[in-house]
């Protein structure tokens, strides 16, 4: 059996044994020690380290094995492990969150089948790597929840479709609805803190950011400065007070990073201070652009100040024993959306419904010109082939050309339908001879070839003329 050193700064921290293989023997094994730097292996006596799951910035998780259960179950080990120098308060601040997570999970996870149960919380004092002084370490071993994570699995698939992120955003309102409830604000939610089980149920993790809602003064509510850059609104990045909707923005923008595919930085305008995400998702339903874009609102009194607000335009109902609040009149599904006077989601000036027009990647930019430029070629060299040089044949042209890029600039068609659209029309024209006039089929390839080249540098040459006027006007 292989068996990982949690020490930190341990050279080589991987040890085995071979007596271990055997199962029966890991129920009454005494304490191992690492065979590098000497740190004890069997974490509380109890919890075995197998493999190292990841780091951040405050802590290490690993997957481990629960010896003294019957079917030995794996769990996760989280041990606090601050990188970086951080002073006396800094490192007090940073404990203090940690233990708060294990209270966390220990007063909810216990209660919720979407967040993770706490198994035990301990802080061994162990002998120094040099064994000239002693150091204490803290863990926490949580439920684990064996799945993918939503960044992931976003990685893996590409963007979500709607449905697919109206489900995660109702189940997660959901779940937050009973953390708000229990006076807890998460502050760190985004795709890899969701993480979908086996069995395709979603569950909220990572709590060691978690702020407790309490009744003192606002100093006591203000955020420590630990977030998920791109994620946090403004109030938590600016280190002010914090809010349930806190929380409800991170999840928004979650939600328009699996459905755009794109990064919270990408669909970020830090210019005008807005979200131009819609863009990336065009067929997006005006009901669901309507509450995401109110969830995403700079200023925490114009979201929804709860979940039970935000289910309630999803037109989720909450249940009885799930919220003490006073549910919003839910919002009848539909398509398009009917503002009314009382609707949560009603297109005031404090939450409009922004259609914001397609951002392109400079790759997309160039892509885009140089399929204009080669259909181009191939459409001219058909249509003068056939109608030869007039009105009709222009005309024709000119509406096509006009058709292509305006499917373009609406997202239309993009990406891998500029490939198969490029190599349909090259098919027809390879074999078609009519269509070819007096030209041989390498030929009018290669004039297709130059015309998508010319269209790059022409293209290339106005962008440059736009930004040199951009940054002079």
């Amino acid at each position: 059996m292989e068996i990982i050193c949690t020490r930190s700064n341990c050279t080589n921290p991987r040890n085995f044994f071979g007596d271990l293989d055997d199962r029966a023997k890991i129920r009454t094994i005494q304490q191992r020690y690492c065979t590098t730097c000497g740190m004890p292996l069997l974490l509380a006596d109890r919890y075995i380290p197998l493999k190292l799951l990841g780091k951040g910035g405050f802590g290490a998780a690993f997957l481990a094995r629960d010896r003294y259960k019957p079917k030995m179950p794996l769990c996760v080990v989280k041990q606090f492990q601050p990188s970086g120098s951080l002073d006396a308060q800094e490192l007090a601040v940073a404990q203090n969150l940690f233990q708060r997570e294990a209270i966390v999970l220990e007063e909810l996870g216990n209660k919720h089948p979407q967040i993770p149960d706490l198994y035990a919380f301990f802080t061994p004092i162990v002998t120094n790597r040099d064994r000239t002084a002693e150091e204490q370490y803290f863990y926490l071993a949580q439920e684990f929840i064996d799945g993918q994570d939503l960044e992931t699995e976003l990685e893996a698939k590409g963007k979500f479709t709607e449905a697919e992120v109206k489900e995660v955003l109702t189940e997660i309102l959901k779940v937050l609805q009973f953390v708000h409830e229990n006076n807890t604000i998460h502050r760190d939610i985004k795709p890899s803190n969701i993480m979908r089980d086996r069995q395709g149920v979603l569950h909220l993790l990572d709590f060691g950011a978690v702020k407790q809602i309490t009744a003192g003064g606002a100093n006591n509510k203000k955020s420590t400065g630990i977030y998920s850059m791109g994620f946090a609104p403004p109030e938590q990045m600016s280190g002010l007070q914090i809010y349930p909707s806190t929380d409800i923005y991170a999840l928004a923008v979650t939600c328009i990073t699996l459905l755009t595919g794109k990064s919270a930085e990408e669909l970020y305008d830090s210019f005008n201070h807005n979200w131009n995400w819609l863009g990336y998702a065009p067929h997006t339903s005006d009901r669901l652009v309507a509450i995401l874009n109110k969830m995403l609102l700079a200023t925490p009194a114009q979201r929804f100040q709860s979940a039970t607000e935000a289910l309630a335009a999803l037109g989720v109902t909450p249940s009885p024993n799930q919220s003490h609040s006073t549910p919003c009149k839910s919002v009848p599904l539909t398509r398009k959306l009917q503002p009314t006077q009382n609707s949560p989601i009603s297109p005031t000036p404090s939450t409009p419904i922004q259609r914001n027009q397609p951002h392109f990647s400079l790759a997309e930019i160039f892509g885009n010109a140089a399929f204009v430029g080669f259909q181009g070629a191939l459409l001219y060299i058909s249509l003068t082939s056939m109608l030869s040089v007039s009105g009709i044949s222009l005309g024709i042209f000119g509406m096509t050309m006009g058709g292509l890029i305006f499917a373009q600039t609406r997202r239309l068609i993009e990406k891998i339908d500029l490939v198969i659209l490029a190599g349909i029309t090259s098919t027809v024209v390879a074999f078609v001879p009519a269509l070819q006039g007096s030209l041989d089929i390498q030929s009018v390839f290669i004039i297709a070839t130059i015309s998508a080249a010319g269209a790059i540098s022409i293209t290339a040459f106005f962008r440059l003329i736009y930004q040199l006027l951009s940054y002079f006007l």
